[in-house]
């Protein structure tokens, strides 16, 4: 079981050093049309995991509510959006092709606010993943082995794209081809840590379990709608991101279905 968490946990953030290790052997710029591609490709990925990883669960473990089995994956999704939306307000960042940084008021350089903004991004998974093995560890909240690999895989195959966005435009800005990997490699490490963090706190976790996977269905929503959809759309007109979307989707929705 241990070691089945381990690279659980592991996979995800693979999948952005991965993405990353993408500067060390291309060119030092990244198209905007692939950009797009791959942005689309991520967000119809975390949309169809927070779908069927995380809401559907959430509803099916709070089936003894009858009527009500509703209630915790509503509340927990709008914590989970209003969570996103305070630390949207209050860490700096600098989202991609974007000259005017969010968040509070700061001093930061451009480079770290680029990699705070793609970090915003893989905190959510993090917790996705912390929770849902948390579950299948408790052995009776209906998750399992392979429903949780399924959602582990699924964010490591869109962080590899995360990974290159995150790095690419790095090394466009002038940082060097180590440093720009690094950053990218940077920016995924927040994944294993709230998923560790999360199972440390389990005996926490599990009462609360379609609380928390709504929660996590929640902040990755946010992150969607407010951040990966205009990324995807910005610009000249293009179908390129939509078509990519649902062919993340599409391959999420058929990972958890074929190993959940």
């Amino acid at each position: 079981m241990q070691t089945r968490v381990f690279w659980g946990i592991l996979i995800p953030f693979l999948g952005t050093a991965l993405g990353s290790a993408c500067v060390l052997f291309m060119k030092s710029t990244l198209n905007l049309l692939i950009q797009r591609a791959l942005t689309g490709f991520a967000a119809g990925v975390m949309v169809a995991a927070s779908i069927w990883s995380l809401l559907v669960p959430a509803m099916e473990q709070s089936q003894s509510m009858g009527k009500w089995a509703f209630v915790p994956a509503v509340a927990g999704f709008w914590i989970g959006i209003l969570f996103l939306l305070f630390l949207d307000r209050t860490i700096p960042h600098l989202h991609m092709n974007s000259s005017k940084p969010e968040g509070s008021k700061s001093s930061l350089q451009k480079t770290t606010m680029l990699v705070l903004a793609v970090t915003l991004h893989n905190l959510p998974e993090g917790m996705a993943v912390g929770v849902v093995y948390a579950g299948w560890m408790s052995g009776d909240m209906g998750i399992t082995a392979m429903g949780a690999f399924a959602l582990s895989l699924g964010i490591a195959i869109q962080n590899f794209p995360e990974g290159a966005i995150i790095s690419m435009p790095l090394r466009a800005e002038g940082v060097s081809k180590r440093r720009s990997f690094l950053y990218g490699v940077l920016s995924g490490a927040v994944e294993p840590m709230g998923a560790v963090l999360t199972l440390l706190a389990a005996g926490f976790v599990v009462p609360l379990l379609p609380y928390l996977l709504s929660f996590a269905a929640g902040a990755m929503i946010y992150v969607v709608v407010e951040e990966l959809i205009p990324e995807m759309s910005e610009g000249k007109h293009s179908n390129v991101g939509t078509i990519l979307f649902a062919a993340g989707f599409t391959i999420m929705m058929a990972l958890d279905v074929a190993l959940g």
